[in-house]
């Protein structure tokens, strides 16, 4: 591990090249992270498997990262905030059950299919604003859909004001920035908790119908005690995870079908399903990229290369989809009819996504309705000119520039 290492690029300059580097170096690779933090970067798909239902593998920095116990791992780390918390995506063992239970009330099939007539009316809504743009005008649809559509819909499953929502995002937008300073990074630990612990005082004091109100209802339930930490840092889990996954999702899935209009064409004919166009779009532009962090609860073999003990384990999930060992050559097309589509994008195992059926919901109402409403939809720029987000733990753009109609309307002769 003193061995020179490569430095992941914080500005997410070039996700899937710097993947298929690390995974040519082996299956497993230690990377340099920000602070000089040194982790095991895994970009093969059977590995990567493979640590996920591993049993000595966890989550769990406060008990299984010596570095983080010990106190080498300074407060204002640039990455504190994803090893900080004390919630379902961070517990181990029992606690981890006994909070994925609880969490797990809130996201059952019944929930979903409760939840999509307030997908239709939030999609409804956004897409009439942008049927108001005079035609021709660039719009910039990650900011006017792609983004506020996933992050209003986990508010309201919360029970967050639109006014907490849009200032906790600033808040998560500086979470999965990796070129964040250590002075930025202490100032979003805080932020976040900060803002959770005010809407749950507020949920105290007026519960309703949400996720928030039933977690503090359910604080004794069942003899599951959610202490204040853990209740607080699992409210901020469900509004990250499920706003920040599905917003990138809807930015790549759009700039997909709009650089690709023979498998949009495929949609719109019935030949494929929206289905095909979600799953192809979680393969190969998965939305989560690498997500921190995981430890070797022991040593862990792997082909020929160890994690020793109380090493932190970078898993790229983007790496899973366009891994060649799994989708051959061609691992890196955006083709909706090809037969298989695995990817890991919702995760596997004992922390498998609890949020994938509402996700899936959002995904088929939002891009039918989209497209449905705009079949002029088009791309306002090269996708080579789109601005990657910058990080290495998310897969986006920063702006998605795109014409709704036709530059020039099409009685005067637009091509």
């Amino acid at each position: 591990m003193e061995r020179r290492c490569p430095v992941l690029d914080t500005t997410g300059r070039d996700l899937h090249g710097e993947t298929d580097r690390l995974r040519a170096l082996g299956p497993a690779v230690p990377v340099e992270l920000p602070g000089g933090v040194i982790a095991w970067s895994v970009n093969r798909h059977d590995v990567i498997r493979k640590l996920l239902t591993d049993p000595n593998v966890t989550k769990s920095a406060r008990n299984h990262w010596p570095a983080f116990i010990n106190g080498e791992i300074p407060p204002d780390w640039e990455m504190i905030s994803w090893i900080a918390m004390d919630n379902m995506v961070t517990a181990y063992g029992k606690d981890h059950v006994r909070l994925r239970r609880l969490v797990g009330k809130a996201f059952t099939p019944r929930r979903t299919e409760a939840i999509k007539p307030r997908i239709a009316e939030l999609t409804g809504e956004l897409i009439d604003a942008l049927a108001a743009v005079p035609p021709g005008e660039v719009v910039d649809l990650r900011q006017r859909f792609a983004y506020p559509l996933p992050a209003r819909l986990v508010a309201d499953l919360i029970g967050m004001s639109e006014e907490a929502r849009v200032e906790t995002a600033k808040v998560i937008d500086m979470m999965v920035d990796t070129t964040v300073t250590p002075e930025q990074a202490q100032a979003i630990l805080m932020g976040w908790r900060g803002a959770m612990e005010e809407l749950i005082a507020e949920k105290r004091r007026n519960p309703g119908e949400d996720i928030t109100s039933d977690l503090v209802a359910a604080r004794d339930e069942d003899g599951s005690r959610l202490s204040e930490v853990e209740l607080t840092d699992t409210i901020f889990a469900i509004l990250g995870a499920g706003s920040e996954t599905t917003i990138n999702f809807f930015d790549n899935a759009i700039t997909a079908l709009l650089t690709h209009p023979d498998q949009l064409e495929l949609v719109r004919s019935g030949r494929a399903s929206w289905d095909d166009v979600i799953d192809e779009t979680l393969r190969v532009e998965s939305p989560l990229a690498h997500l921190p962090l995981r430890y070797a609860v022991t040593d862990i073999e792997l082909d020929g290369v160890t994690i020793p003990k109380g090493q932190p384990i970078l898993v790229n999930y983007s790496a899973v989809g366009r891994d060649p060992a799994l989708h051959g050559d061609e691992a890196g097309r955006f083709d909706i009819t090809r037969q298989d589509k695995e990817h890991l994008s919702f995760g596997h195992g004992p922390h498998f996504c609890l949020g994938a059926g509402i996700a899936r919901a959002v995904a088929t109402i939002g891009l039918s309705s989209l497209f449905e409403r705009f079949p002029g939809l088009s791309l306002a720029a090269d996708r080579r000119d789109l601005q990657p987000l910058p990080t290495f733990i998310m897969n986006g753009h920063r702006a998605l520039p795109v014409r709704l109609t036709a530059q020039v309307p099409a009685e005067a002769g637009a091509r």
